[in-house]
């Protein structure tokens, strides 16, 4: 019988990518190639301990030494997770699905044994996976060829004996990086109940809860029924959006919940999550304000073989101490060069489905864990071309086909026209994947009753954002305001005919954007953390071409914000003698022109090569940051324009300057993680630079009217410049010298958390509750 070939291995360069080239595995040991492994441990919580195996004397390296739960190279074209659980299965015979399986770090090994002829430079990827109780030692099924034994094993003494680097164990540097293992721990489990609270309750009371009960008078009979349905559709709504976040999100979620009265602990953390949608916080850097921990409890019955009066594994459903760049959209496991090699490889038509807004990024390898047998005959044909597309529609049909229902329904009771048309065309978008129609509709909605639903933003997808979350926002038309803004819609060809920005980039075909002015009655999906107090839709290059973008301003929002944060800001942060042109009608006035600028400027572009592209393909993770630094400034600009032409009054020529610095500071407070304070970091520390924003001995902030303008132009010029180009190197240097936490920056946020100014608002959406029939 012929003998199996040798496994085959990525080699990666040193950085840990791979380079697309794989070799044998005794090559890559010989040569001292970077390769990938899995290192998986068992934690069980009850007992504080580790599942260790004792490596099989045949082992080339290491025989006979305790290590690791299981281990095992990641197998060219194999994914880290895949291997990780066909190592477990194999090596000791426990089957367990991914959602097990928590990534707490990833350590490089560098080292060179068995007399100089074995060098191992090896990323490993570090999984834990907790269960209640040990696994009883009966139930594993050892593979004779790599494990010998198990035992379980105090983690502090396990960690004792490696500082004594006693010969029985496989050496592993405690107080190096691999001693990050027993410090997640000691920290996850140590009895701080009292100061977990506390810390809980200071993150919540960054949040200003604001009561939205908006007038409902002015919907007719036929739009209210139309109502109830669509607030249904929502809810449906937020549960996709929870899904797209991360895969086990939505239990965690309903877990959460359910627990919410168990203890003031328990309250706090539903109360957190709530907020952020997500265990991990919006508001500081997207650092993790809960563990697996703290995650929902799963019971598998045959993940081993049985054992007598044994129930089965009972685990926590684990999720990453760090948040997924590329959140619930692309396997965890995968970099941007594998994306990007496999991408090369597909057809033109296959690479705008993966790249497009309504599609996610599977393995193969993910459909279903494998036995040992199957893995092996898979790996006789394993390709590379391990990912493939799903469009938005399969993977979230059973949602989908309840929200499109529901739309239908309300369709059907609406007396609005332009609301029924939108309302089935939107339907009908959730079932085919096609979503073109149903935003035509949307941006010629006319109606009291006021609606946005479905994917539209690409904050979420921070590996490249290609791909959009799920949202809505209902609310109810102020036609009064609506009107007062008019003025800034019809002006863009105007704007764009003039940007400060080389001709040759300016496109003399822009449509009037429409804006509708509401007042916010219920939102959900991806309307996390910090609340938007207007948006500018859609993001289909193809309608922005063609029709231009519209604009729906968030009237309530925008107050609450002006009233708890904004002028709360000014009073900590702003000169006396500036702080008066710090005013709602600029502020407001401001946010009008940021959403009008999202319309104007690069957005499809011809790059240098003659290629036809996007600035979002293009800028990838750079784009929305960007985006919004760009929508800013430009509205600074552009306000300037209008009020030079006599269109807006002269005396918002200061206030809007003063109104801006003062925004500065509660943008970058969403954290340099997020889009709108990253992008606003960058604007400040440009502005500050050119002199237009002056810090004074008494720790305060003023404008210099004399800079000002010429350094908006500026500004607004490099970032214009970098789109048009679809320039990446330049945007990401731009960021990352501009995009910074500098000490005048400092300043001003320590003057603000000194004086407990609200970061943001927490909706509560009282006549939306009723009406679902909530308490």
């Amino acid at each position: 019988m012929a003998a199996a070939p040798e496994e085959r291995l990525d080699v990666l360069n040193a950085a840990g990518e791979k380079t697309g080239v794989s070799k044998p595995r005794s090559e890559v040991h010989r040569d001292g190639d970077y390769h990938r492994a899995v290192h998986v441990w068992i934690y069980s919580e009850s007992t504080g301990e580790l599942l260790l195996q004792r490596r099989a004397d045949c082992k080339d390296s290491w025989p006979g030494q305790w290590d690791i739960s299981s281990a095992g190279h990641i197998s060219a074209g194999d994914s880290s997770l895949f291997s990780a659980q066909r190592e477990l299965e194999e090596e000791l015979g426990i089957k367990l699905p991914v959602d097990a399986f928590e990534l707490i770090f990833v350590f490089l090994q560098e080292c060179v044994i068995n007399n100089g002829t074995y060098t191992n430079n090896e990323y490993n990827d570090v999984y834990l996976v907790t269960t209640l109780s040990p696994i009883p030692l009966e139930a594993f099924t050892l593979q004779e060829s790599e494990v010998s034994a198990v035992k379980y094993m105090r983690c502090e003494e396990y960690k004792s004996c490696l500082a004594k680097e006693s010969g029985e164990y496989v050496p592993y540097d405690v107080n190096g990086k691999y001693g990050q293992l027993f410090n997640i721990i000691e920290e996850r489990y140590k009895d701080n109940t009292e100061s977990r609270s506390l810390t809980l309750q200071k993150q919540i009371n960054r949040y200003a809860p604001i009561h939205l009960e908006p007038d409902l008078t002015n919907l007719s009979e036929g739009d209210r029924e139309a109502l109830g349905y669509i607030l249904k559709a929502a809810i449906v709504i937020d549960d996709i959006f929870h899904e797209q976040v991360w895969d086990s999100n939505r239990m965690l979620r309903d877990w959460l919940k359910g627990h919410s009265e168990s203890s003031s602990l328990d309250k706090l953390k539903w109360a957190y999550y709530s907020i952020n949608k997500s265990p991990w916080s919006c508001l500081d850097e997207n650092r993790a304000f809960l563990s697996t921990a703290d995650s929902a409890v799963k019971l598998l019955t045959d993940a081993t073989k049985p054992v007598s009066r044994w129930k089965g594994v009972e685990y926590r459903a684990a999720f990453p101490l760090d948040k997924p760049p590329g959140a619930n959209f692309y396997p965890s496991d995968m970099d941007k060069m594998e994306f990007e090699l496999w991408k090369s490889r597909l057809t033109s038509k296959e690479q705008k489905d993966a790249t497009g807004f309504f599609t996610v990024i599977k393995r193969h390898d993910s459909l279903s864990a494998l036995s040992s047998t199957q893995s092996d005959e898979l790996d006789q044909a394993k390709t590379s071309d391990d990912l493939f597309i799903v469009p938005y529609s399969k993977e979230y049909r059973s949602s989908l086909e309840k929200a499109a229902e529901l739309l239908e329904k309300a369709s059907v009771c609406s007396d609005s026209p332009s609301l029924k048309n939108l309302l089935r065309t939107k339907a009908n978008a959730f079932l085919s994947n096609d979503y073109y129609e149903s935003d035509i509709t949307w941006m010629e909605l006319d109606s009291n009753l006021d609606v946005t639903i479905g994917p539209y933003e690409t904050y979420e997808d921070g590996l490249f954002s290609y791909k959009a979350t799920f949202e809505a926002f209902i609310g109810i038309r102020d036609n009064i305001a609506t009107s007062q803004v008019k003025l800034f819609g019809d002006q863009l060809q105007d704007l764009e005919s003039n940007l400060p920005m080389d001709n040759v980039f300016k496109s003399d075909n822009v449509s009037a954007a429409p804006i509708r002015v509401i007042n916010l009655l219920y939102n959900s999906g991806d309307v996390k953390g910090p609340q938007t107090i207007a948006f500018n839709l859609p993001n289909d290059e193809r309608i922005v071409n063609e029709r231009g973008t519209s604009m729906v301003m968030l009237k309530n929002i925008s107050e609450a914000k002006f009233k708890h944060i904004l002028k709360p800001i000014a009073d900590a942060c702003i000169r006396d003698e500036q702080k008066d042109y710090v005013d709602f009608e600029p502020y407001y006035t401001h946010i009008v022109c940021h959403e009008c600028c999202h319309g104007i400027g690069p957005h499809s572009i011809t790059l240098p090569s003659g290629k036809k592209s996007t600035v979002r393909l293009e800028l990838q993770e750079c784009h929305s940051a960007l985006e919004e630094a760009k929508a800013d400034i430009v509205g600074l600009w552009a306000l300037n324009f209008l009020i030079k032409k006599g269109l807006l009054p002269k005396n918002l020529s200061q206030s809007m300057y003063v109104s801006f610095l003062a925004g500065c500071f509660r943008s970058i407070r969403f954290g340099l993680e997020e889009a709108h304070g990253k992008g606003q970091a960058l604007q400040f520390n440009w502005l500050y630079d050119k002199g237009a924003f002056v810090l004074h001995s008494d720790g305060k902030f003023s404008v210099d009217f004399t800079r000002v303008e010429d350094a908006v132009e500026s500004l607004s010029r490099k970032i214009l410049t970098i789109q048009a180009k679809g320039d990446k190197a330049a945007a990401w240097s731009l960021l990352q010298s501009r995009a910074t936490l500098t000490q005048p920056l400092r300043v001003a946020l320590e003057k603000i958390e000194h004086m407990q100014v609200p970061v943001d608002i927490a909706p509560k959406f009282g006549t939306a509750n009723k009406l679902l029939g909530k308490v």
